[in-house]
Formats: structure tokens, sequence, C-alpha cells
């Protein structure tokens, strides 16, 4: 079984509308990838033979990093985003990753919701994702058990103050911890490195 399907659950409540993973894409095949899409949808993008003029999948090999479907300013005159929105993919974003000393790899992933456009948060989580997941790393490398307890306080909906006063430490140690864990998470906020988190089941 493919470990992206450890990933499925924490993708789903950002993209509940469905998504693509596919990680380190060569010349031909990606190593591993997690299809999450409609089944209606990937019958009709594969029966039009969308893929080659997608948007989505043009910024994905000319970029890096993450972006909102409603950013991207590029031609699209097979009118792909609107065959999506009549599929319920109202609003998407695309991720994409490579590093220096593998050129011919990337990684990308292309992410839907009906209800509601992407976030600057999202979009952060997102690009960590796929850049962990690049890489091959594992998201919470070197949280000890003392932050991880401090984030699932917080992720709990607790206080700093009453974090503090369950552990029987100070605020400032409890600040100190969370924000430990923000910097190995690469997360912009605590309660971002939270989020991720409970999304790696940490906790």
């Amino acid at each position: 079984m493919s470990r992206l399907n450890d990933y499925a659950e924490s993708i789903f409540r950002m993209a509940p509308a469905g998504f693509y993973l596919a990680l380190r894409v060569g010349f031909t095949f990606p190593e591993d990838e997690l299809n999450r899409l409609p089944d209606q949808w990937v019958d009709y993008y594969t029966r039009h033979g969308l893929v080659v003029h997608d948007p989505l999948m043009k910024w994905v090999y000319g970029q890096q990093g993450a972006a909102r479907w409603s950013d991207i300013d590029m031609p699209d005159p097979h009118s792909v985003r609107l065959a999506a929105k009549a599929h319920g993919l109202d609003y998407g974003a695309v991720a994409s990753a490579t590093t220096a000393n593998e050129r011919g790899k990337r990684s990308y992933g292309l992410f839907f919701r009906s209800d509601r456009d992407f976030d600057e948060s999202d979009l952060i989580n997102l690009r960590i994702l796929l850049d962990t997941l690049h890489s091959g790393s594992k998201l919470e490398r070197n949280l000890t058990a003392n932050e991880i307890e401090a984030l699932q306080m917080l992720a709990s909906g607790l206080r700093l103050q009453q974090i503090a006063d369950r552990l029987g430490i100070s605020e400032s140690a409890v600040k100190a911890r969370l924000n430990n864990a923000k910097v190995k998470l690469g997360a912009r906020t605590t309660s971002q490195a939270a989020s991720l988190a409970a999304g790696r089941r940490l906790f």
C-alpha cells in the first residue's frame, strides 16, 4: 500500500472535493501517487486528453511552491476550469516541488474545494506537505514528547496559561515548546503547527 494513504485523511480536510498527488515524477511515471479525484472527472479528463491543456499542469512544470487556481493567469482554450467546476471542483490549488540535485524529478499535487477558495494558510500547508513528501522526510522530525504534548493541548482549544497550569510550568516555557515545534514543522504560527501535527496523527 502507498505510504501516501497515511496522508489521505489530512489532505481531504484541506481539499474535500478531491486531490491528486504524484511523487518524484521522472521521465515517465511517478514513484508514488494518490488519486482521490471524483471518478467522473477522471474519466472526463482522460477521455478529452486534458492533461496537455490543463493550466494547473502547465504551472506545475514551470514553477515551485503553491498557488491558487484563481491566481494562475494562463490561457485555458479548452475550458478545463469550466469543466472542472461542472464536476464540483469549483476552487483549485496546485503545489510543485523539486530539488536542485534531482532536476529530472518533480512532485506535484492538485487540490480542489467546492465551498471556498484556498487561503494563504492552506497554500502554506500544501507547500509544506509537498516539500516534505518530495524529500521523503517526516514532517514530525525532531519533535520532543513535550512539544507534542503542548501542541495537542493547543489543538484542543486550551490557552497558553491553561496549558501552563496543566503542565505545571511557566507560560514562557509553554511558548518555548510551541515555538520550537513551529520551527521544526516549518509552520508560520503555533496554531498552524498544531494543525499540521494533528493532520500527521502525532496525537
